[in-house]
């Protein structure tokens, strides 16, 4: 194809991730980041700009640093689990240093358009229009990858609002939310229950008069803290825990994670049980909501039916007089450098595993990192960059038949799951999508082989967290580090917690014992499986059948009949 000069936008986790993969495949990459330094969503500003991510200066990290790592370049293991935006900043500072990425970088330079050239059908080039303080230039360029992300255009629905131009307080936009002292004594009501609502909800009472936390459909709650002090995502995403979702009936999935989450705090006594299912919408993370909510500095409302000069009525008919009001409605998923007549994207953004539009003649534009995992966004980002550099380069293939399929089968599911009230909004399985992708590049860790050869690396890959190094094991960009990164992941995860070395007694010895033989004893079980599945599958190849049929983790109680010579 001929790609080697390739623009990125954007200098934030997925852009950083996208340079380094330019690098690795001799790739020259130039970043343009409208800011003056790194970081994207996650570097603090005292006052959000127009059109820049907005967070708060307490905002901490959703998912657990064994989780969140780029896959080459794991976590000092002295950081904290969950990091503060100010930890997360500093290691990207690391990861840029250490790879070399700032020199390709371009701060304070705004792209105002990419179009394509006007020979792009053999070409695939693009010209790229930038804008430093008030000079335009143009660039070409053979490839670009997009890394905008899609925390920049805040939706904010006032109109949906009956009254609310009446309304003699103030109204902002979580956006604008930095941090609580300006609330102190006030009563604010909070519309939105996704994390930043809930954040910014339990962070204001703490000196607010009174918080209402507005919610029309209520939220399943998780901590971040699991069970025996655990990260929730390092115990909930692993593999052998996704194995048993695939074949457990989905009602019997969302019975036992409602039951979990309820042994908390009962959702429905805290006003916050919703109708649908919790595999069904996305989940709130919060540690702190449900102390707020039983000290009674936050109140759960429904939706907000109307607002007067000082008041907000809501549908239950209860009336609550109020000083703030702070819109937690979301962001919307905007690209101002692509006009709506390029022809690019249609209105549902269609993109072939949400990152190929599938209508350009060249495959020489891809997006990374416009989706919503149910997990972190480096690994799946960084994953995509990894698959579009390598189809850049030629090294592999795209078919516009299997990719318009694809997307046909993906409308047809959010369809379905629209019709049965289900959020599908670039939502994605976080181990599923990797997987998916991985199988692209020729990454995806092969655990039967490793059976065979590594039984113990097999082990923590198959029960442990599904951490990013696991893509880094084999094929292209291969890491000579990933075995250990993923063998001592356990030890990061304890290391910031162990600043008070205690004995451990007998009994948790004990139990750490029983554990242990049982996942042994369990993963022995299931190898065998396998090996007799794999031993059944050949001598089926020389029509004699010696064992049952046994599936790939079962299938005991049914017997196939081959027939024999």
């Amino acid at each position: 194809m001929g790609v080697k000069k390739v623009a990125v936008i954007g200098a934030g986790v997925s852009g950083l991730g996208a340079i380094k993969c330019c690098l690795d495949e001799g790739l020259e990459p130039t970043c343009f980041e409208k800011r003056s330094d790194i970081g994207g969503l996650w570097k603090y500003e005292e006052k959000s700009k127009s059109g820049n991510p907005g967070i708060y200066k307490s905002l901490t990290c959703n998912t657990s640093k064994e989780m969140t790592a780029f896959s080459d370049y794991p976590i000092p293991d002295h950081y904290p689990n969950y990091m503060h935006n100010s930890k997360m900043m500093e290691y990207l500072r690391m990861y840029a240093r250490h790879f070399g990425l700032l020199k390709h970088i371009q701060f304070q330079t705004k792209v105002c358009s990419i179009k394509k050239r006007p020979d792009f059908s053999s070409s695939g080039q693009w010209d790229v229009v930038v804008e430093t303080g008030e000079t335009q230039k143009t660039y070409i360029f053979d490839g670009i990858m997009v890394c905008s992300g899609h925390y920049t255009e805040k939706h904010f629905p006032l109109q949906d609002f009956e009254g609310i131009s009446k309304f003699q307080g103030s109204c902002l936009h979580s956006w604008e939310y930095k941090h609580p002292n300006s609330f102190a004594g006030k009563r604010v009501v909070v519309i939105g229950i996704g994390n930043s609502g809930a954040d910014v909800a339990g962070e204001i009472s703490r000196v607010a008069d009174q918080v209402f936390l507005s919610t029309r459909r209520g939220a399943w709650v998780w901590s971040r803290v699991w069970d025996h002090g655990n990260p929730m995502d390092a115990s909930l995403f692993t593999r052998y825990n996704r194995a048993v979702q695939k074949f457990c009936p989905r009602y019997l999935i969302n019975r036992q994670m409602e039951k979990k989450l309820n042994a908390r705090f009962n959702h429905a006594n805290f006003g916050l049980l919703p109708q649908h299912r919790i595999l069904d919408h996305r989940t709130v993370l919060s540690d702190d909501l449900p102390s707020h909510i039983i000290t009674g500095k936050v109140k759960v409302k429904t939706n907000v039916k109307t607002f007067t000069s000082t008041s907000a009525i809501f549908e239950d008919g209860t009336e609550e007089n109020i000083d703030v009001v702070i819109f937690a409605t979301g962001y919307k998923l905007t690209f101002p450098f692509l006009s709506d007549d390029s022809g690019i994207l249609d209105s549902q953004y269609s993109m072939f595993k949400y990152v190929f539009p599938p209508e350009l003649e060249k495959p020489t534009l891809a997006f990374i990192g416009i989706l919503q995992p149910a997990g972190a966004i480096i690994p799946t980002s960084e994953l995509q960059s990894r698959w579009v550099v390598r189809v850049f380069t030629g090294l592999q293939k795209l078919s516009k038949k299997a990719m318009m399929a694809d997307i046909n089968r993906k409308h047809q599911a959010d369809k379905d799951a629209i019709k049965n009230l289900k959020d599908s909004s670039r939502r994605v399985q976080f181990i599923d999508y990797m997987d998916e992708i991985a199988s692209e590049i020729g990454v995806k860790p092969n655990l039967l082989s490793l059976l065979l050869w590594d039984i113990k690396l097999a082990k923590e890959i198959f029960y442990g967290p599904c951490t990013s190094y696991q893509y880094r094991l084999q094929g292209p960009g291969k890491w000579a580090g990933a075995r250990a990164a993923i063998l001592t992941q356990r030890e990061r995860i304890l290391k910031p917690l162990r600043t008070r070395v205690v004995k451990h007694s007998r009994a948790s010895l004990s139990h750490l014992f029983w554990v242990k033989s049982v996942c042994v004893v369990s993963f022995f079980f299931i190898s065998v499986l396998v090996i007799m599945h794999l031993t059944n599958l050949y001598l089926q190849t020389r029509h004699v059948q010696m064992v049952p049929n046994m599936g790939l983790f079962g299938g005991l109680l049914e017997e196939n009949t081959v027939p024999r010579e």
